[in-house]
């Protein structure tokens, strides 16, 4: 699993803008930036629709007042889901990012198997990234949701 103070993996995201598809190689994303991102196990899913998101879209400003420069979510959903997902949510301040093929989750080493639920999933965690080095990692142990809410990673700026 990633650790502080280690450097983001080589990956891409996906994100579905109003001009179309773009592919975000993750290095060249998050360089030179501060950089929350939060992983939920799937959009539109109980806690991460009643909660997760939610609380970042209402800290976003709080979080980019403390030098945030992009207030990211990633999940395993391709790029359509995600933006759908923000839209029912009014997240226009976060970048909404699909991990299709669960390739940045796993390079993380944060993937879960859900089996039949959904398969290849991420973990739900939030990291501060600071020029593609992840100074806090925040990692919540199944079924909980305490260190990964925006308002956790809030404090931790």
């Amino acid at each position: 699993m990633i650790e502080q103070g280690q450097n983001l993996p080589a990956a891409t995201l996906s994100q579905l803008t109003d001009d179309g598809m773009v592919e975000h190689p993750v290095t060249e994303l998050f360089a030179d930036k501060t950089v929350v991102l939060f992983a939920v196990p799937g959009a539109f899913t109980p806690t991460c629709s009643a909660a997760h998101l939610p609380g970042y879209v209402v800290l976003a400003d709080q979080l980019k007042a403390k030098g945030v420069d992009i207030i990211a979510c990633v999940s395993v959903n391709d790029a359509f889901v995600m933006k759908a997902w923000g839209e029912a949510h009014n997240a226009s301040e976060l970048m909404m990012l699909g991990d299709g093929d669960a390739s940045f989750t796993q390079s993380l080493g944060l993937e879960m198997d859900t089996a039949s639920f959904g398969g290849v999933r991420s973990q739900r965690y939030a990291m501060i990234i600071k020029n593609g080095v992840v100074t806090q990692l925040n990692v919540e142990a199944p079924k909980t949701f305490e260190v990964s809410k925006a308002e956790a990673i809030l404090a931790a700026l």
